[in-house]
Parts: structure tokens; sequence; C-alpha cells
């Protein structure tokens, strides 16, 4: 009997890995599913197919047109809102049928990753896998997702011409939140073979994913704004190092919302910060803690942070083109995600529930 009660502890830890390696791997699929939304979200945008599908129908919607007679409705309802007009005028319907088809993807994945996370959340909550302190945090990101879907329809309902570049960086943004929360729920699920880095890394880390979803948010006004077809030399700017004619419109605040040369130099400045932060974190975790995974995660983090900047200089030099563009933005959720397993790594794993000392 005692010696089934000496185990017991074991036991409940075993079953606590389990459960967490069962949690991440689906958290890590979601993390896929939510990673192929923004990609073909992005594409969405640069082909400016959002307003293909002119009804927001959340069930039906999923059906898209069978027949020669149901493509010809639905083309005809977009040949009725002004982005016809004005962008689109006389298109063929099979050029049509390929902006339609980007946005129903599009759609139809973001009803996909709710269900992806929903089900098994339900699942493994009623099952009794999920620890209770992580029960907010999953609570939490589905409340997001929610309020994102509310928001897609909130942008697509903003004009029938283009898209609000503020509702268009709020969306994109909420979407960069949900997959750093999954990402640092993911990671604070799995082993650390580390201690935990001291308080100025984990700072410091945690201010990287600050930058780094801020830049996104700025670039998501850049691509409303379609900023980045303008202006396309590097390091210089309409050939200064910072341009002129920045504040030109009342009152001043619009300018960093509403003027494509002024976003634009932002969205540059903001990649300057984040290299210089990434490339101060590298040196001084070395500096602190030498050797360690800690230290080795802040140079890879660097490292990506140099490879981003080298694509979008890339993609602003090539005029962004299609496959530049989505390059760009792929690379921006791989830098992201990488920062935030890299802070909550920062941070090591969370307790476990029976937290227990073994003594060797």
């Amino acid at each position: 009997m005692a010696a089934i009660s000496a185990a017991a502890p074991f036991v409940a830890r075993d079953r606590d890995l389990r459960n967490r390696a069962l949690v991440r791997g689906w958290l890590y699929v979601v993390l896929l599913v939510l990673f192929v939304l923004v990609l073909v979200g992005g594409a969405t945008r640069l082909t400016e197919s959002g307003l293909s599908i002119t009804e927001w129908k959340p069930i039906h919607g999923i059906i898209p047109p069978l027949n020669d007679a149901e493509w010809q409705e639905e083309f005809q309802r977009y040949q009725q809102i002004p982005q016809y007009a004005e962008l689109n005028k006389g298109m063929s319907i099979e050029a049509f049928k390929s902006i339609f088809w980007w946005e129903w993807v599009h759609r139809i994945l973001a009803r996909g990753v709710g269900v992806v996370f929903a089900v098994p959340l339900v699942f493994f909550w009623a099952t009794r896998r999920i620890e209770r302190g992580l029960r907010p945090k999953l609570s939490g990101i589905l409340l997001l997702g929610g309020l994102q879907g509310a928001i897609g329809w909130w942008m697509v309902a903003s004009g029938l011409v283009s898209v609000s570049q503020y509702r268009l960086a709020t969306h994109l943004t909420l979407a960069a939140l949900i997959f750093t929360a999954t990402m640092v729920v993911a990671r604070g699920l799995a082993p650390h073979s580390e201690p935990s880095a001291d308080r100025s890394t984990q700072r410091l880390a945690g201010f990287l994913v600050l930058l780094a979803l801020i830049q996104i948010y700025l670039g998501g006004l850049v691509a409303g704004l379609d900023a980045g077809l303008s202006y396309n030399t590097w390091p210089l700017m309409d050939g200064k190092l910072i341009p002129g004619d920045l504040m030109i419109l009342e009152p001043a605040w619009r300018n960093f919302f509403e003027s494509p040369k002024t976003v634009q130099f932002i969205h540059r400045l903001g990649a300057y910060a984040i290299f210089a932060a990434a490339l101060w974190h590298m040196i001084a975790t070395h500096r602190r803690q030498p050797g360690t995974t800690h230290a080795h995660r802040a140079t890879l983090l660097f490292l990506l942070v140099l490879a981003q900047g080298l694509i979008g200089i890339g993609t602003l030099l090539m005029h962004v083109p299609l496959h530049m563009a989505l390059t760009h933005q792929a690379f921006a959720l791989v830098l992201l995600g990488f920062a935030a397993a890299h802070w909550r790594g920062t941070k090591g794993a969370y307790p476990l529930p029976n937290q227990i000392a073994v003594r060797g």
C-alpha cells in the first residue's frame, strides 16, 4: 500500500506529460492552419479578391457555384458593386472565378480553423486533459477567434471598391495575436532543457514580440494603402534618408495611417528598430548566459530578423510581385512565431499540476 502511495505522484506526472503532448500536438495543428489562413488572406488582398463574394452567408456560403447558371448569378451580383465598375469593368467570367476562389478558400479556412480549435477543445476539456490553469488561456484564444470572424465581416463591409486600411490592419494584427497566443501556450507545454533566463532577457524577448506585432500592424497599413507600390528604392526613399512631405495631411495624426509615403517610412523605421533590438538581445543574451539554448535561440531570432529585412527590401525593389509579397508575409509570421516561442522559452514551461521533485 505504501509503495502504491509513493508511486502515485509519478503516475500523475506521467499522465500530465502525456496530456500535455496531446494538447501541444493539437495546438501545432491549429498553428499550421492559422499560418495557411493568413497566407491565403494575403493573397486575397493582393489580388483584390476580398469583395468578390458580395454576400455574407456563414453556413450556406460554404457551397460555391456548382454550374454555369450559378456562376452567372454570382458574377452578376459582383457586377453590381462599385469595385467592378471602377477596377474590373469588362472582366471575363473566368477572371472572376480566379478572384472568387481566393476569397472562398479564405472564408472556408476561417471557418475551418474555428472547428479545428473548438471541437478538440471541447473534447480535451470534457475528458479532463486540459489543466485548470490552461482553461482561461484557451478560452481567451477561442473568444479572440470569434472576434476575428466579426472583424472579418466588418472589414469586407467597409467599402465596395476597396477595403479600409484601418480594418485590414486590425484584421491582420488580430490574426497575428491569435497566432502568438497559440504559440506561447504550445511552447509553455513543451519540455525545457534549460532553467528560466534572467528577467532582463525575458523582458527584452517579450519586447521583441511586441515590436513584431506592431510591425505587422504597420505592414497591414502598407498593404491597405498599396504603399509598397511607390518609392521603390532603398536605403534612400524619394532620394533621401528622411523624405520630405511626411506630414502634409491635417490633422497630423492622419499621416501615420492615411499617407502612403509616411506609412511606408514608418514601416521602414519599424524594421530598423526590430533589427537593432534583435542584435542587442543576441549580444546581451550571449554575455549573460553563454552557451545556453536561450543564447542559441537569440542568435537564430536575429538571423530570422535579418532574413526578413532582406526579403522586405527585395519585395520593395521588385515593386511588390505577388510571390515576393506573400513570402514577406509568410516569413513575418514565421519570425513572430519564433519570437513568441523564444519568449516563452526564456520563462520556462508551465508548472505541472502535480509538480514533484525527483531526486536522483
